[in-house]
């Protein structure tokens, strides 16, 4: 019987729909004994011993990984797939799957969240009445800004409607944007060069590349607004932490709304623990009870189609493995 070893810590030996999938399909679920341990290296290889597939969350698949292992498919619980090495991948025959149209919901609901909160002045109102020093200072109105997508597919075409409803005006910068969904929800679109001028929020949707790595960096943050606000749901890669931090704390920056990091757990000696106008959370984004389900169906399900001899559309990153692909 085929092992799958089912890798999230949120996942780790609690029911849930993966479990139901994979059984159906005659697969025997494995799991880690510390999945955090997950994320070095030799504790990886060591767990895929005797694996077949995994259900994967953001774990180092490197070429050393992927040359000890026998793996056949890495079935990500989510979109982004930048822990993966591809072409190694690809090159050992492994399919590599992800879950889309699972989390764009709940990505665009903590990017409304942060924004709002930063805002608001959240959590530092909070705190100030929590520790009775009652701090009563005015921010500035979120309605009638002007919100900025770097990237506006499906999580960034979930934010548009949101930001409507608060009273923003949309512009977008993506190549590949889908204009007649831009005409129709009265989206702006733009070069990146005019974003970064005209936007009060600057929120990224763009996927992690060698093109997007640190797109917010010190001459990006010079042309932006001194009032403006950076909000980051997509991947930490995207963003010079460093020179993000010192416009923060310059207040050439008003604020920032992160919730992923190039390092996650975010390393304690980061200069944006030091800061109250950047608001954090701990890569949650995409991760609701609702959307926490589909993702980890959808996952389960890409292994047990493989196995049964089905392509899961749509779902393959590495699609070109398709023709002769075999368990």
């Amino acid at each position: 019987m085929p092992r799958v070893l089912v890798a999230p810590a949120l996942l780790n030996r609690q029911p849930g729909p993966h479990e139901e999938v994979l059984s159906a399909a005659g697969l025997e679920i494995v799991y880690p004994e510390n999945s955090d341990a997950l994320y070095d290296i030799p504790t990886l290889i060591e767990n895929l011993a005797g694996i077949d597939a995994v259900v994967a969350g953001m774990e180092p698949f490197t070429p050393e990984v992927l040359a000890a292992s026998r793996l056949r498919v890495i079935a990500r619980v989510g979109v982004g797939y930048d822990a993966i090495d591809i072409p190694a991948a690809s090159s050992r025959g492994v399919a590599v799957t992800i879950t889309p149209g699972t989390n764009e919901i709940s990505v665009a609901e903590q990017a409304i969240a942060l924004i709002i909160g930063v805002f608001r002045g959240n959590p530092w109102r909070d705190r100030s009445v929590r520790e009775g020093t009652w701090i009563r200072r005015s921010l500035p109105r979120l309605c009638g800004k002007t919100l900025g997508l770097v990237g506006m597919g499906r999580i960034g075409r979930a934010v548009v409607s949101r930001a409507r409803g608060l009273g923003m005006r949309v512009i977008a910068a993506d190549p590949f944007a889908d204009k007649a969904f831009a005409a129709a929800n009265d989206v702006t679109l733009c070069e990146l060069d005019e974003l970064w001028g005209q936007a009060d929020v600057i929120s990224l949707h763009a996927p992690a590349t060698p093109e997007t790595y640190n797109l917010i960096n010190a001459e990006t943050i010079a042309k932006m607004k001194p009032t403006a606000v950076v909000v980051n749901t997509a991947r930490g890669t995207l963003v010079d932490e460093d020179a993000l931090a010192e416009a923060l704390a310059s207040g050439r920056l008003f604020g920032a709304g992160l919730d992923v990091f190039k390092t996650e757990p975010l390393p304690s000696g980061s200069p944006l623990h030091k800061l109250d106008n950047v608001l954090m959370s701990p890569h949650m984004g995409g991760l609701d009870e609702e959307s926490q389900e589909a993702m980890t169906r959808l996952a389960a399900q890409c292994v047990a189609d493989l196995y049964q001899g089905k392509w899961p559309e749509g779902c393959v990153v590495n699609d070109e493995l398709r023709d002769g692909w075999a368990w």
